[in-house]
């Protein structure tokens, strides 16, 4: 009788275990349909404790479906092999891609311990797919097939694509080599993960508290009120804290006549995951580097440049390096008569010093009132967030039909998010925009877009895309909106660039969407941007008085025009220099020994950088290419800006807002995505290879530096 009971109680309670773990997972908001607007994540019931369980058990479903694919009794064609490979993964694809943009955005140390504990999961996962030798052999069947298979464009690019990215991810390897390959991409995964944590770790904790007035002279109203707020939320009411977010640490640096204070927030800035603490990264970065050669050498390449570029519209490190050191020279000299120019100023001011990093700033900001007679603060008070947004959506108006309506009924993963429709002209839904603009401890520093759903057809229906730009502005402050920079207004019209390269794409298949496509290529929509920005027409459709409303005085923006190429030495060598940091550490045809400090050290010695300018990031916060996905890829901003100059020339020689300019740029680069070859894509548009003589005369490239004349005052 006992015997029995106990067989009872044994089966009710497996009966109980197999209810609960199918209530967790019916809880779960990624097991199951989005029951949203427009399909966005339920940002309002995604939970941490959700992400793992998910990841795990999508990780599961997506290796159980490339095994039936791999195992697959029929022979290998394109639909039950490459097709089927395409389709595979949504449950993984979909909280991925929110729990790497949520780590990104607003993150928090549960988050962080996650990405942590599932990154070498991630990382074993792609390894099992992409080594997985019945697999590639169907994939490699169908692509020795290919020219008999009548594949349209896209599907041959899907399938030129996967085979790559077999063969870039170790297929054809011995079984020994690909054992090592595992082993160094789980090191590289949780290596690039604490890399990027560090530095967010690093610029939260740093702050300068001033406590004498008299250490804010020179500081703008807006910057000290924010500054003032920063305080009093962190229970030092009364004090002022600057932080190492861009909003506070670089207008502080522009503005604060206290030499002292700007170098000890400077040497904070510059010194981040520097200081010989759990929180370095100089041996990460080694690490990084050292492994990606050492990937990049089993797989058969001299570098990891030679690996990465490859796939890019550079090819080589040899092209890169020909287009680096073609700007190098011209930046350089100017660079070195604006340093001349400082100078002058510093003597003047008494100051028995040669020009420090942390002087540069705040003396090109006296210049620039001096021989302009501009004032930055002048301009911020056009540039509020909203007028800014406005203008923005006027220009994406003008140029592409495209409407903005905001949207208060869709789930958002923060307070300060707003979520805006798009659609055409005629009301038909192109996609959701998320837009994110004010910095916060709980999100790493920059600006970058991302998207929550990439766009594809389904049954010749357009899925549309969930697309997301996350900022770091200023901060409103009282009853002051947020007041932008220009440099802010510039990213913000960059970013929307991308936005709408995402939002607009309109393929088949996912994995050829919006933004898929060589890194020197991606930044070709954002950067084009930028030049309506400025243009005087649209200033005055934007910039107007946040008190006055009173449109940008012609003035004032003459007084911007003329001072369009100043500073540009200093601007240029900044992101030459840390291009060529990105490829002296990843072009190594055998491990780096040397210590992180050193490196960079010998490699800025070697282009004769001048001690007044430091690269624009330094090896232990450069983000980008050790843990944003842009190792050997930091070069493609200013190969872009080749692309977008002469793009933007197409507009300015004809009319602006050229209709049919911005249809070609619509049908050939925007709405194509990865589907071909970007030059090929590029030419479509252009009729042409493009120039970079338009990129010269943009930046005073093209003329030779001479000190200014005019006498300046000290």
């Amino acid at each position: 009788m006992r015997k029995k009971s106990f067989f009872i109680l044994l089966a009710i309670g497996n009966i109980l275990t197999a209810e609960a773990q199918e209530n967790k997972q019916t809880m779960n908001p990624f097991f199951q349909a989005y029951n949203t607007p427009f399909e966005v994540p339920p940002f309002d019931k995604i939970k941490n404790e959700h992400f793992k369980p998910a990841i795990l058990e999508g990780i599961k479903k997506k290796e159980a479906t490339v095994d039936a694919i791999a195992n697959n009794p029929e022979a290998p064609n394109f639909e039950n092999t490459i097709l089927a490979m395409e389709n595979a993964g949504e449950l993984l694809a979909n909280v991925n891609i929110v729990f790497s943009n949520l780590n990104g955005a607003n993150t928090n140390d549960e988050l962080q311990k996650i990405a942590k504990e599932v990154s070498p999961n991630l990382a074993a996962h792609n390894d099992n797919i992409y080594l997985n030798e019945k697999l590639f052999a169907r994939i490699k069947t169908v692509w020795d097939k290919r020219e008999s298979l009548k594949l349209n464009l896209e599907q041959a690019k899907i399938l030129e694509n996967l085979h790559k990215a077999f063969v870039r991810s170790g297929a054809n390897l011995s079984v020994a080599d690909k054992e090592k390959l595992r082993k160094i991409n789980a090191e590289l995964s949780i290596t690039s993960l604490k890399y990027g944590q560090n530095i967010l770790a690093e610029t939260n904790k740093y702050e300068l508290v001033i406590s004498d007035k008299k250490d804010l002279s020179g500081l703008p109203q807006e910057l000290i009120n924010a500054a003032s707020e920063d305080a009093k939320v962190k229970g030092k009411e009364g004090k002022w804290i600057f932080t190492l977010s861009n909003s506070s640490v670089m207008p502080f640096l522009q503005y604060s006549s206290n030499r002292k204070l700007r170098k000890q927030i400077w040497d904070a800035y510059q010194t981040r995951a520097n200081q010989d603490d759990d929180l370095d990264n100089k041996e990460n970065a080694i690490k990084l580097a050292n492994l990606r050669g050492e990937k990049a050498r089993l797989l058969g390449y001299k570098s990891h440049s030679d690996y990465v570029l490859e796939e890019s519209m550079a090819k080589n490190p040899e092209n890169v390096a020909k287009l680096l050191n073609d700007l190098w020279k011209p930046a350089l000299e100017i660079a070195k008569t604006e340093a001349s120019d400082i100078q002058k100023m510093m003597d003047k001011d008494g100051i028995k010093d040669k020009v420090q990093p942390y002087d540069w700033r705040y003396y090109t900001e006296k210049i620039r009132k001096e021989r302009f007679d501009l004032d930055e603060q002048e301009l911020k008070p056009y540039f509020s967030l909203e007028n800014v947004r406005g203008g923005v959506f006027q220009v994406t108006e003008k140029l592409y039909g495209l409407k903005f309506k905001q949207l208060n009924n869709v789930p958002k993963y923060h307070e300060e998010v707003t979520v805006w429709e798009v659609t055409e002209a005629d009301g038909t839904h192109v996609g959701i925009l998320y837009m994110d603009f004010f910095p916060r401890a709980s999100k790493r520093g920059g600006a970058w877009m991302t998207s929550y759903r990439t766009q594809k057809t389904v049954n010749g229906d357009r899925k549309a895309p969930v697309i997301s730009i996350v900022c770091n502005f200023t901060k409103p402050t009282g009853d002051t909106p947020a007041l932008l920079t220009f440099d802010e207004v510039t990213t913000f019209f960059h970013e929307f660039g991308h936005a709408l390269h995402g939002l607009l794409s309109n393929v088949t298949y996912r994995s050829l969407a919006g933004t898929s496509v060589p890194r020197d290529f991606v930044e070709l929509p954002s950067q084009v941007m930028e030049n309506w920005a400025a243009d005087p027409e649209v200033l005055k459709m934007y910039a107007k008085h946040y008190k006055t409303g009173k449109v940008i005085p012609d003035a004032l923006i003459q007084k911007l025009q003329k001072s369009g190429t100043f500073d540009q030495g200093f601007a240029t060598v900044e992101y030459l220099a840390a291009s060529f940091l990105d490829m002296d550490y990843h072009s190594q045809t055998k491990p780096i020994t040397l210590d992180a400090n050193t490196f960079e050290e010998n490699s800025m010695k070697k282009i004769g950088l001048i001690d007044a300018i430091i690269p624009r990031y330094r090896t232990t916060y450069f983000q980008h290419v050790f843990s944003g996905g842009y190792s050997s890829g930091y070069y493609s901003y200013i190969w872009s800006g080749v692309l977008d100059t002469d793009a933007f020339e197409a507009f300015k020689t004809t009319t602006l807002f050229n209709p049919e300019k911005a249809k070609l740029f619509r049908k050939n680069v925007l709405e194509k995505g990865g589907t071909e070859d970007p030059m090929v894509l590029y030419k479509r548009f252009r009729g042409a290879e493009p120039s970079v003589e338009p990129l010269l005369r943009k930046r005073g490239l093209d003329k030779k530096p001479k000190t200014s004349k005019k006498k300046i005052k000290g």
